[in-house]
């Protein structure tokens, strides 16, 4: 056997079952986000470009949405990366994740409220 095919087959790591679903749920959940922005943005355009039935405005609550959704699907992505290249510190990218969600979710609130005060 050649070196490489040595080195390989001693990286690997046993993944349990938990493992593997909870990168799912958080790719799910970059997917879902991922699935709104493009449905909102989707009626959008063809509810006012193309019909134009509805006159919509970019207002700070709509642009806020946008940026909003936008942001949590490249996070949850970035999770989900960053928890496949190492499992070993899982609960602490959580934690991080958490904590920064928090964290955006209270910034994007006063953000709107500053903003229609």
């Amino acid at each position: 056997m050649s070196k490489i095919k040595k080195k390989r087959s001693e990286d690997l790591t046993i993944i349990s079952d938990l493992d593997v679903k909870f990168e799912k749920i958080i790719q799910f959940s970059g997917w879902l986000f991922l699935l709104v922005l493009g449905g909102f943005m989707g009626a959008w355009i063809f509810l006012d470009t193309v019909l134009k039935i509805v006159d919509l405005e970019l207002t700070a609550m709509t642009y806020s949405f946008i940026i909003f959704i936008g942001t949590n699907s490249a996070i949850s992505f970035a999770l989900a990366t960053k928890i496949k290249n190492n499992r070993d510190k899982k609960k602490q990218f959580f934690y991080d994740w958490l904590l920064g969600e928090f964290m955006f979710c209270m910034l994007t609130v006063f953000a709107i409220a500053i903003y229609q005060w």
